[in-house]
């Protein structure tokens, strides 16, 4: 983490980003009956990193994922369309596993434009973001992440005494084991974007 932090271990410094990385934002997970809890927030965060990302003219790279037949975001359904539209000049990687990397050209799509650091946000906490952001740091990525840009679902009750976990406690831990490497900051208005000609 750079800069000073706050008692959360969340940066306290505006940090600038060279690209924004949307994962997973697609209409079976933020809208509707199978939404994320908390998903009226997550599509204002979402929304308003698109919006700054757009008007600095950063690279945009949304992840789609490719659920298996059935699933809700099943290919081709309405629940696997992304929520937020890319416009044509941005991208859409398609996978098949949580991280963003395995298996496509995210890497390659980064480091062609010349991207050292990267803005994150999207869903599921600790499934595909999580694992998205942990490649990215290991590939010498700087990735920043804010605390109500992504979000998943409760955590069911486990075997034996294991308590449901409320899912913003869920995506706060998911956060938390990113390390001190990534980032981490209150909310998406304090995310600006590097200004490209």
């Amino acid at each position: 983490m750079t800069g000073e932090a706050n008692e959360a271990g969340m940066s306290t410094e505006g940090p600038v980003a060279d690209a924004l990385v949307v994962v997973d934002v697609q209409r079976a997970f933020i809208s509707g009956p199978e939404a994320v809890p908390g998903h009226v927030d997550l599509q204002r965060a979402v929304g308003l990193l698109l919006k700054k990302a757009r008007a600095a003219g950063v690279p945009v790279i949304f992840l789609q994922n490719d659920g298996p037949e059935g699933a809700s975001d099943e290919p081709e359904t309405d629940g696997w369309r992304l929520f937020f539209p890319a416009e044509a000049d941005e991208v859409v990687v398609r996978k098949r596993k949580d991280d963003g990397f395995d298996g496509t050209d995210l890497e390659d799509l980064l480091r062609a434009r010349g991207i050292e650091t990267l803005a994150i946000c999207g869903m599921l906490s600790e499934m595909c973001l999580a694992a998205t952001a942990r490649t990215a740091i290991a590939k010498g990525f700087t990735v920043i992440l804010a605390n109500d840009a992504h979000a998943t679902y409760d955590v069911p009750p486990g075997p034996g005494r294991s308590p449901m976990v409320p899912a913003r406690l869920a995506a706060r831990a998911a956060e938390w084991s990113l390390g001190d490497e990534i980032v981490l900051v209150d909310a998406a208005d304090e995310i600006t974007f590097a200004t490209r000609p």
